[in-house]
């Protein structure tokens, strides 16, 4: 009879003869907000989600579309109420320490360490020499640690300082988009099993397709295959007065957001969020929107109706829908996630007694939005 196979054994044997190996499943364990619950939604399916640790992001667009104000102000901020180390990397020379505290971001060297870098080979050499000591930690003493970039675009070659040094500017010949791929590809690698997460923006340019007219982010394509999360942002104009009145000033930014690429949720999926210049973004902005283009939300004359599982209506103006008066939003929120989570635990359809009449059934639309049917 042949001998059986040792699995434990052979397992021992692969993680000593290969460094860096890495068994089993390595599911994301921390999320962090974006700051708002409908970008949060989209990108993670989870209002409370966000962008994981073990794991790269990317949030590209234009020139103030707010890029920086979710990375380096509401994800950071949002990192550092979870107790998870910031390194920031600041390669625009733009984050001033007045406008990150205004952000609400704790500036001190226990929270944030913020690093002014040019060179692409500097920061791979950074995170490179930063998980070499980190591996080298027991288990419980490796903390949680985010690396934010700001940004990928204005990151420099060799090539470009030596060029420019002679005065000789013809371009670095397609080495950056090359040197972009393999920072990210070797930082997936090397983050991918533990709590430590990359969060990136970068730099977007007009297409020049008809068939294919959204944006194109600068820096070539490698480096959007190893990431796991990809959101394009536009900037429109934000002319609404506090009551949602139509004005022709300029209060603020609409920051046009597409999930690009997920793996936790639909992609493809929009929301447009509110940044005012005074009041900064409302966590709640976008999520009227978005349930009422799900059909969650129904038009009742001039307001909006939502009804809970129980049979309640809750009917709003919208400006008391965006504005979650009552604790409208929270009530939907927290229905529709627990519907959500219901739904993956259910494995086996459920048997019901024949003395009850009524049969709770879920169903999820094309949106992956979650309903109940009840049938009497």
């Amino acid at each position: 009879m042949a001998k059986p196979f040792d699995v434990s054994k052979f397992r021992k044997t692969l993680t000593k003869s290969i460094d860096g190996l890495g068994i089993g499943f390595n599911d994301p364990t921390d999320w962090v907000s974006t700051g708002n619950y409908t970008l949060n939604y989209l990108i993670s399916g989870d209002f409370n989600g966000g962008i994981p640790l073990g794991k790269v992001t990317v949030f590209a667009g234009e020139s103030g579309a707010g890029k920086s104000y979710i990375c380096s102000g509401n994800i950071i901020k949002s990192a550092q109420a979870q107790g998870i180390y910031v390194v920031l990397i600041d390669t625009e020379n733009a984050l001033d320490e007045s406008w990150l505290t205004a952000l609400g971001v704790d500036v001190s060297e226990d929270k944030l360490l913020k690093l002014n870098m040019a060179m692409i080979d500097d920061v791979a050499k950074t995170i490179s020499e930063f998980m070499k000591d980190y591996k080298t930690l027991p288990d419980e003493e490796r903390p949680k640690v985010m690396f934010v970039i700001d940004s990928l675009g204005m990151l420099l070659t060799p090539t470009d300082v030596d060029q420019f040094q002679k005065g000789d500017m013809k371009g670095d010949m397609g080495r950056k988009p090359k040197a972009l791929t393999s920072l990210v590809r070797n930082t997936v690698n090397m983050i991918g099993s533990h709590n430590v997460g990359l969060v990136c923006t970068n730099h977007t340019y007009a297409s020049q397709d008809m068939f294919d007219p959204d944006d194109k982010i600068s820096g070539g394509q490698g480096f959007i295959y190893a990431s796991s999360i990809v959101v394009a942002m536009r900037k429109l104009k934000l002319k609404e007065d506090e009551d949602g009145n139509k004005i022709s000033e300029v209060k603020g930014i609409r920051a046009a957001c597409k999930v690009m690429k997920t793996r936790y949720a639909k992609p493809f999926e929009s929301v447009q969020v509110k940044i005012p210049y005074e009041t900064g973004m409302n966590p709640y902005s976008g999520l009227t929107d978005m349930l009422e283009g799900k059909g969650l939300l129904k038009k009742e004359g001039n307001r909006l109706v939502y009804t809970t599982v129980d049979g309640t209506e809750i009917k709003q103006f919208r400006k008391a829908w965006e504005n979650n008066e009552e604790g409208c939003l929270d009530i939907a929120m927290k229905e529709i996630s627990s519907s959500l989570k219901r739904l993956s635990n259910d494995v086996e359809e459920e048997t019901v007694e024949p003395a009850v009449e009524e049969t709770i059934k879920l169903t999820v639309d094309g949106h992956g939005d979650v309903h109940e049917v009840t049938e009497d």
